[in-house]
């Protein structure tokens, strides 16, 4: 039997016996959208947070008070020992060093905004004017704290206070906040500019925040100390060598003691970017089982058809036809069944993918190619193993017995 001859006589095969079909393509199709839609979700979720420690710069470092080692936490804890403190002269020292090109102490709290007979509470961020372009945050108007002439870098400048877009809008519907008189928790402020509308950025949304100067903050929050120290390396070249230098400098000033931990957003990326690959490859995984059932009832469903088909399969070999045609014929039927199964799943996890996106546009669910391309070789696969044993029996069959109905 020519080639063209089985693929014709196979596709009718498979077209006779609907319901049949129909089942075996549901499920091959059920598990190949399974594997697009999960690692699309896996991969879309790697993305979006790779994308957001990307947003902020790729030579960044953070600097933490507490040394973190592989056990977690700080290792004096257990004996009752804090921390040292990070402080503005920590931050003043560092930002000394040669491959520093801007650095931001940074205090987190929370306090109430009163304002035009409003009030509602709000995230603090207390820094200096370098956090605007170390966080790659931008003022839709005014300006803060503006270098006052005789004052060098990092000067903490008067009671000012930024607004997010969306603070603004809510306290000052209509009209300009900038020149506004504020009050947070238990002090006053001027409104002296007001941030572009940048949404959520690493677990917070930068329009509900006010950003205050870090002398300021302290004094608010009652603390010398700060919470972190924000370092900009002049390139990402050097910060292997920052990092190395920013240990140096503050093992010095804590008499000796490594008592800090120093992050680069790489090494923060790279760790991210790790664990979420490999949640994807787990997640895909998993739904490649889906694929397995598949091929289970394909080898089911083809067993049974064997047994109901014995009389056409011993005409084929009375009027001739070889051993080896049969046995192909059941091959290419189950690739035939592999194929549109594959194919329909394929669109299947694309339109999951596509209402996902819809549902969730800052999840850059996009399916991977090599998933796409790994589910439908998996449903091939799987079509082709599962048919091996019911084409061998039907090839196996005694044309006499078979023809008679045995």
């Amino acid at each position: 039997m020519k080639l063209r001859d089985t693929l014709q006589f196979s596709l009718k095969t498979v077209a006779s016996y609907r319901t049949r079909s129909l089942l075996i393509v549901l499920a091959m199709a059920l598990g190949v959208a399974a594997v697009v839609v999960l690692t699309a979700l896996g991969d879309g979720a790697r993305r979006y947070v790779v994308g957001q420690f990307s947003s902020i710069g790729t030579n960044l470092i953070a600097v933490l008070p507490g040394r973190a080692e592989t056990s977690g936490g700080f290792p004096g804890a257990a004996l009752g020992q804090t921390p040292r403190d990070l402080t503005l002269e920590d931050a003043r020292a560092l930002g000394h060093l040669p491959q520093v090109r801007r650095y931001a102490p940074l205090n987190v709290g929370v306090a109430e905004l009163v304002a035009a007979g409003r009030l509602r509470e709000v995230t603090v961020l207390g820094s200096t004017a370098d956090i605007l372009p170390i966080r790659h945050m931008k003022l839709a108007q005014g300006s803060f704290l503006a270098q006052e002439k005789g004052k060098g870098k990092g000067a903490t400048g008067s009671a000012q206070i930024l607004l997010g877009a969306k603070l603004a809008r809510e306290f000052f519907p209509q009209s300009n906040a900038v020149g506004k008189r504020v009050r947070l928790g238990d002090r006053r402020f001027l409104v002296s500019g007001v941030l572009v509308p940048q949404g959520e950025s690493m677990g917070f949304n930068s329009d509900e925040i006010v950003v205050i100067p870090i002398n300021y903050a302290q004094a608010l929050f009652n603390t010398s100390s700060l919470f972190r120290i924000l370092v900009e390396t002049k390139s990402r070249g050097g910060l292997v060598s920052a990092k190395e230098a920013i240990g140096e400098v503050l093992k010095q000033r804590h008499d000796g003691e490594e008592d800090v931990t120093v992050i680069t957003q790489d090494a923060v990326l790279a760790t991210f970017d790790r664990i979420l690959r490999a949640l994807t490859l787990g997640v895909a995984g998993i739904a490649a089982i889906s694929l397995a059932v598949a091929g289970i009832l394909v080898m089911n469903v083809m067993l049974v058809a064997v047994s109901q088909r014995t009389s056409e399969i011993g005409l084929l070999k009375a009027i001739g036809a070889p051993s080896a045609d049969i046995h192909r014929l059941f091959l290419v039927e189950a690739l035939w069944l592999s194929l549109v199964g594959a194919i329909t799943g394929f669109a299947l996890g694309q339109l999951g993918s596509l209402l996902i996106r819809l549902a969730y546009p800052q999840l850059p669910a996009w399916p991977p190619t090599w998933a796409s391309i790994a589910g439908i070789a998996v449903a091939f696969v799987t079509g082709l193993l599962a048919s091996l044993l019911p084409a061998a029996r039907a090839a196996r069959l005694d044309p006499v017995n078979a023809l008679s109905g045995k």
